[in-house]
C-alpha cells in the first residue's frame, strides 16, 4: 500500500496567546471581544517617539512554560526586530526573539499506539502578535483592526518529530492540556488564542532526508488541524507516486469543503534582516529568579497521576480522568481531603457531578455545591444508609435546590433512606416471589440467573429504598429451600 510506503514527517509551530492583562510592552488591555482599535495607544500603534515597557509577567509565564517542557532556560535574552511589511503590523516589524530564544529544546510526553513518545522541542520564544486584517467586512476595502496588535504570544516550535495527523492531534490535545493547567494560555484556538501551522514533508521510509515541505496556516481548531494534515499527506503522495514536483509553499484549510488551497510559494527563505532591538537593552534572568517561578508553580498532571495511582490505590483510568484538566483535581483534592475516601470521591467526580456540568453546560469551577456538601453526599452514601443511584439523581439535585444543609437529614425528609428492617424486606420478597410462581420453578430448576429479576422487582416495589444485599440474601434462602 502507498501509505505504508512513505512516512509522514511533521514539525509544528503553536502561537500561545498569555494570559496576562496587558499587552507586551504596553499597558493596552488584551481581552477579547472589545469594539475594533479601542484596545490601542501610542505604543501599540507606534506612535513617533514611544518606548515599550517589558511586561514581567511575560518572562514568568516563558519560564514556567520552559520548565514544564523540560527546556533549558536561556539566561542571557535580547529582543530582536524582525523586519516586514503588512498592513496590520503598525511598526513595519515584529518584536520577536531570534538566536537567543527564552526556552532551547525540551519535549511534550505523549501516548501514541507505539507507546510513549517524547516530542522534541526546537524551541520557545516571547514575540508580539500583530493586529488583524478582516477582508469581508467591506466590499471594496479591507479593514484593520489593531486591538491584537502588541498581544504578548509564546511561539513553541517542534522539531520535525511528528509522523502523522494522530500524533499531531494528540500532542495539540496535550499541549492546550498543559497550558491552560499552568494557566499560560487558555487554549481557546477558536477566539485565535491558540493558533497552529504545521510543517508537512513525506518521504520514503527509510530515507533520512526530508522531503520538499508545505505548511499550512490559519488552522482554528484541532479537529481541522488533523483533517488538514491528512488532505496534505495525501496530496504529497499522489504528487510524488505521480512524478510531479512538490512546491514549497503556504497553503491554507477551507473546513467548509475539506480542501486545502494554496496561498503563496515560499521556495526561498524569507528575509526579515532581523536586528537587536534598540528600544529594549538585553535582560539576564538569575538561576534564583527561575527557581522562584519553579517554586510557585502548580504539581503537574504526570506527576498528579502517579501520585493518584501509587498513594491512593486509584486506577490508571480514574487518575487520567481526574486529571484532564486542573479544575477537576482541584475539586478532587478538596473533597477527597474532607471524605478521605478517595476512590468514592472518584466515582462521584467523574460520574454524577461530571454528567450534571454536561447537561447543564457548566464546568467543575460552576458546580453548584462547594466541597464541603459534596463531602457531606459522599460520606452519608457510604454509610450505606442510601442507594449510590438514589443519592446520585435525587438527592443530589434536592440538596442543589433545597437550603436543608445536611444530606441525611434532607434524606429524612425525601424518604430517599434505605430500607433496612429485615421484616419489611422479607414481605417485599415474599410479594414478588408469589407474583412470579412459573419464573421460581424455572429458578429452582437451574436457572440461577433470574435471581436479579426478583431482586430487581423487590428494588421496583421498594421505590428504590430496599437494602439490596440483604434482600439478595433473603430471596436466595427461600429460592433454595423446598418449600
Amino acid at each position: 500500500m502507498i501509505n505504508n510506503k512513505y512516512q509522514t514527517v511533521i514539525g509544528l509551530e503553536v502561537h500561545a496567546q498569555l494570559s496576562t492583562k496587558s499587552k507586551l510592552f504596553s499597558g493596552d488591555s488584551i481581552s477579547f471581544g472589545a469594539d475594533a482599535n479601542t484596545h490601542v495607544s501610542p505604543i501599540s500603534l507606534a506612535h513617533p517617539g514611544t518606548l515599550p515597557v517589558m511586561n514581567e509577567t511575560v518572562l514568568q509565564l516563558a519560564i514556567k512554560l520552559g520548565l514544564a517542557l523540560n527546556c533549558t532556560i536561556e539566561k542571557q535574552n535580547y529582543f530582536a526586530r524582525k523586519n516586514y511589511f503588512y498592513p496590520d503590523l503598525p511598526k513595519g516589524y515584529q518584536v520577536s526573539q531570534h538566536t537567543a530564544p527564552i526556552c532551547n529544546g525540551g519535549y511534550l510526553p505523549i501516548q501514541t499506539i507505539n507507546g510513549k513518545k517524547n516530542v522534541k522541542l526546537n524551541r520557545i520564544h516571547m514575540e508580539e502578535d500583530a493586529g488583524k486584517s478582516i477582508h469581508d467586512l467591506f466590499e471594496n476595502y479591507s479593514a484593520i483592526d489593531l486591538n491584537r496588535a502588541g498581544t504578548p504570544l509564546l511561539e513553541i516550535v517542534t522539531e520535525p518529530d511528528l509522523n502523522s495527523a494522530d500524533e499531531v492531534y494528540t500532542y495539540l490535545t496535550e499541549m492546550r492540556k498543559l497550558l491552560r493547567w499552568l494557566n499560560v494560555c487558555d487554549g481557546n484556538m477558536e477566539e485565535g488564542s491558540m493558533r497552529c501551522d504545521a510543517n508537512i514533508s513525506v518521504r520514503l521510509h527509510g530515507d533520512t532526508k526530508l522531503g520538499t515541505r508545505v505548511e499550512v496556516k490559519n488552522l482554528n481548531s484541532i479537529r481541522n488541524v488533523k483533517k488538514a494534515i491528512e488532505i496534505e499527506v495525501a496530496r504529497l503522495i499522489t504528487l510524488t507516486e505521480n512524478g510531479e514536483k512538490i512546491t514549497q509553499e503556504t497553503r491554507s484549510y477551507n473546513a467548509d469543503n475539506n480542501t486545502t488551497f494554496s496561498l503563496r510559494s515560499k521556495e526561498e527563505a524569507d528575509d526579515y534582516r532581523y536586528f537587536p532591538e534598540p528600544d529594549l537593552p538585553p535582560f539576564v534572568i538569575s538561576e534564583s529568579y527561575i527557581q522562584n517561578v519553579e517554586a510557585q508553580m502548580p504539581a503537574l498532571p504526570a506527576i498528579l497521576q502517579e501520585k493518584y495511582v501509587t498513594e491512593f490505590n486509584l486506577s490508571a483510568y480514574d487518575a487520567a480522568m481526574l486529571c484532564a484538566d486542573k479544575e477537576d483535581t482541584i475539586l478532587f483534592e478538596a473533597v477527597s481531603s474532607i471524605t478521605g475516601n478517595y476512590k468514592s470521591t472518584a466515582n462521584w467526580i467523574t460520574g454524577p457531578i461530571k454528567n450534571y456540568c454536561n447537561e447543564h453546560n457548566i464546568t467543575l469551577k460552576d458546580f453548584p455545591l462547594n466541597a464541603i456538601k459534596i463531602a457531606d453526599i459522599i460520606n452519608f452514601t457510604d454509610t450505606g444508609k442510601i442507594h449510590f443511584n438514589v443519592a446520585s439523581t435525587k438527592l443530589m439535585e434536592a440538596m442543589i435546590v433545597e437550603k436543608i444543609p445536611s444530606a441525611e437529614t434532607l434524606a429524612t425528609v425525601m424518604n430517599l433512606k434505605q430500607e433496612s428492617n429485615f421484616d419489611t424486606l422479607e414481605n417485599w420478597a415474599n410479594d414478588v416471589l408469589i407474583s412470579m410462581p412459573d419464573k421460581v420453578k424455572e429458578y429452582k430448576a437451574g436457572k440461577k440467573g433470574l435471581i436479579g429479576l426478583f431482586a430487581g422487582q423487590v428494588k421496583k416495589l421498594s421505590g428504590g429504598k430496599a437494602d439490596m444485599e440483604t434482600v439478595t440474601k433473603i430471596l436466595e434462602e427461600k429460592l433454595s429451600s423446598s418449600n
